[in-house]
């Protein structure tokens, strides 16, 4: 299976970034991606989603997803058209709903040496990070594989879907 590349403009964003900030409890009344998009990260950036374009990347310090397991972060993240997460380190159940919903994230010890405004190259074959603006490379542990096929399938329904209907 031939994995994606990922290219995009920084985002950044601090450590302790819980699912609250990603999407406000205020906005749970609805699962619609396309209205949770709307308001992602907006307490943390009120501009957030007028700023970024699709297929940009947030870089964040460590625990990025802490707070409520509530799956509506990763799906309102996506739906934004987030491309990928990098920080050190996840939140344990934002990390699985991450993958559950085809959302790409890496941990990188590293992340916080990106800035803002950086352009950066994710080669998930290769397991590199390269900063464009800096030239400088990061490795990363691969997604395993299985993982890895939730992300091309955009996510755990999908891959079920698919997995269901190949055994008909």
């Amino acid at each position: 299976m031939q994995k994606a590349n990922i290219n995009g403009k920084v985002w950044k964003f601090g450590k302790d970034i819980d699912t609250d900030l990603i999407i406000a409890a205020r906005y749970l009344n609805t699962s619609v991606p396309e209205e949770l998009a709307k308001h992602v990260m907006e307490d943390a950036d009120p501009e957030f989603v007028n700023k970024m374009i699709s297929g940009d990347v947030i870089v964040a310090d460590e625990n990025f997803g802490c707070g409520s397991s509530r799956e509506h972060a990763p799906i309102a993240l996506k739906a934004a058209g987030v491309a990928a997460i990098i920080a050190p380190t996840f939140a344990r159940i934002f990390y699985r709903n991450a993958f559950n919903m085809g959302l790409p994230i890496f941990e990188l010890k590293e992340a916080t040496e990106i800035k803002e405004g950086d352009d950066i190259s994710v080669d998930m074959n290769a397991g590199t990070i390269t900063n464009k603006s800096t030239n400088k490379t990061y490795n990363f542990t691969p997604i395993p594989e299985f993982m890895q096929e939730l992300i091309d399938a955009g996510g755990l329904m999908n891959f079920a879907k698919t997995e269901v209907e190949g055994e008909k």
